[in-house]
């Protein structure tokens, strides 16, 4: 999360003041901007140094932990706004963290690399593993687990019982609600427990 407009697209999403848990919060960019904007609080969650130590030095708050481990140090509804950003594709218990998501806020925010934007399709179509901002690894040295799909989340947040309360995506810091399928390189989900 680190274009700006991409950034303030999101934070329109959060509810002023909430109690926020921003699960792989990356330096604290996100937290901080909702803290010093939006009048919020909470805590992020992070598993790589570097990026504690700026969390910290950005006055964020934040626990290293590996979130495969899960979210059993939190209580059930002990937030209003559970951020997941760009962490999805990296889980190996992609269902098991959106429950626990659900469980532990009123409101989940998802987003991650929406593999069937279109030159993603094209470079597939040709052969080729895409390499894009969004996707910005080699097939061969990628964080990531899985791709996704924003048609795929749908699908899988209905099985899960999650209402999707608005859905969209994300394009050069546009806001896409027309094809985001095919039109979006970030798909983006806002989900509240049934």
């Amino acid at each position: 999360m680190s274009e700006r407009r991409d950034l303030e697209i999101i934070a329109g999403l959060v509810p002023p003041g909430s109690r926020v848990l921003d699960l792989g919060c990356g330096n604290g960019e996100l937290l901080a901007h909702l803290q010093q904007h939006r009048g919020c609080s909470g805590y992020g969650i992070e598993i790589a140094d570097a990026n504690v130590l700026a969390c910290a030095q950005r006055g964020v708050n934040v626990i290293q932990l590996n979130l495969e481990d899960g979210l059993a140090l939190f209580e059930d509804a002990s937030f209003d706004v559970v951020l997941q950003l760009e962490t999805l594709q990296n889980l190996r218990h992609t269902e098991r963290m959106l429950r626990e998501t659900a469980r532990v806020g009123r409101i989940g925010i998802v987003s991650f690399p929406n593999f069937a934007h279109w030159p993603n399709r094209l470079s597939v179509l040709g052969g080729r593993m895409p390499v894009t901002k969004a996707l910005p690894y080699q097939w061969y040295d990628t964080p990531n687990i899985r791709v996704g799909t924003h048609a795929d989340f749908e699908l899988l947040a209905h099985k899960l019982g999650l209402h999707i309360s608005d859905s969209f995506g994300l394009q050069h810091g546009r806001m896409v609600r027309r094809w985001p399928n095919l039109r979006a390189s970030v798909a983006v989900f806002r989900f509240e427990r049934r």
